[in-house]
C-alpha cells in the first residue's frame, strides 16, 4: 500500500503524514514513513543543495534534474523494496509535487516532466494521494511561525522564500493535478484543526487500504 500526503508549503502535510504514520502503527500495520527529497543518504545530500537558501543561483533545470535524481534513488533503495515487503509505505511528497513546483511553479515544460517522472517512479505510483489545500497566505504564515520556533530551518527555506505568486502558481498546480486524476486524488481542507484533519486522513487512509486488501 502506498500513500502520499502532498501541499503546498505550510498545509499541514508533514504533521498529518506523522500523525497517520503513528496511527497506523499502533493499529498493527508494517509502516514505512519516508519524505522527498530527501528520503535515502544519497537523497539527503541532494535535499542539502535543493532546500539551502545559499544556493539561488540553481538553474531551474537543474534542480528538475536533482529532484529526479533524489526520486529514482529514492524508489529503487526504499519505496520498491518496501512495497514488495508488503508495507505501508507513507511518503511527504512524490512526483505530483514535480509537476506542481517544477511545472506550474517554475514553468518548465510539463510532457519533460511527466516523462522524467514515469522514469523515475516505474510501477510504484501511489494507491491514494491526499491533498491538504489551504490558501497560500496562511500556508506561508505557518511557515513563518514553524520558523520563529526551529531557528535551525532558517537556512533549508529556498523554496519558501519564494515569492506569493510562486505559491499561488504551485497551489493551482496541486488543484490542477487533483482535477486530471479523482479517483487516485483526494483534497482535504489544510484550514481545518489538526485533529479534525487527521480523522478524515485516517478515514480515507483506511478505505483506501480496505480496497486494496491490506489488513
Amino acid at each position: 500500500m502506498f500513500i502520499t500526503l502532498e501541499g503546498i508549503e505550510g498545509s499541514g502535510k508533514t504533521t498529518q503524514t506523522d500523525l497517520l504514520s503513528d496511527y497506523l502503527s499502533k493499529r498493527g500495520s508494517r509502516v514505512l514513513r519516508t519524505r522527498e527529497p530527501g528520503g535515502t543518504r544519497i537523497g539527503q545530500q541532494i535535499r542539502t543543495i535543493l532546500l539551502h537558501t545559499v544556493h539561488t543561483e540553481l538553474d531551474n533545470l537543474a534542480e528538475l534534474c536533482l529532484i529526479i535524481a533524489d526520486r529514482a534513488q529514492h524508489v529503487q533503495e526504499i519505496i520498491s523494496p518496501a512495497l514488495l515487503a508488503n508495507e505501508v509505505v507513507l511518503c511527504d511528497r512524490y512526483a505530483d509535487a514535480t509537476v506542481a513546483y517544477q511545472g506550474f511553479g517554475r514553468g518548465l515544460e510539463m510532457r519533460m516532466i511527466e516523462e522524467l517522472n514515469r522514469q523515475a517512479v516505474g510501477m510504484c505510483v501511489p494507491d491514494l494521494t491526499i491533498l491538504l489545500d489551504c490558501p497560500v497566505e496562511m500556508g506561508l504564515l505557518r511557515v513563518q511561525q514553524r520558523l520563529e520556533a526551529n531557528r535551525h530551518l532558517v537556512h533549508e527555506q529556498r523554496f519558501e522564500i519564494e515569492d506569493a505568486a510562486f505559491h499561488q502558481r504551485v497551489r493551482e498546480g496541486y488543484l490542477w493535478i487533483s482535477q486530471r486524476e479523482p479517483e487516485r486524488i483526494a483534497v482535504l481542507d489544510g484550514t481545518l484543526p489538526p485533529e479534525r484533519l487527521h480523522e478524515q486522513v485516517v478515514e480515507l487512509a483506511l478505505a483506501s487500504m480496505k480496497r486494496v486488501d491490506v489488513f
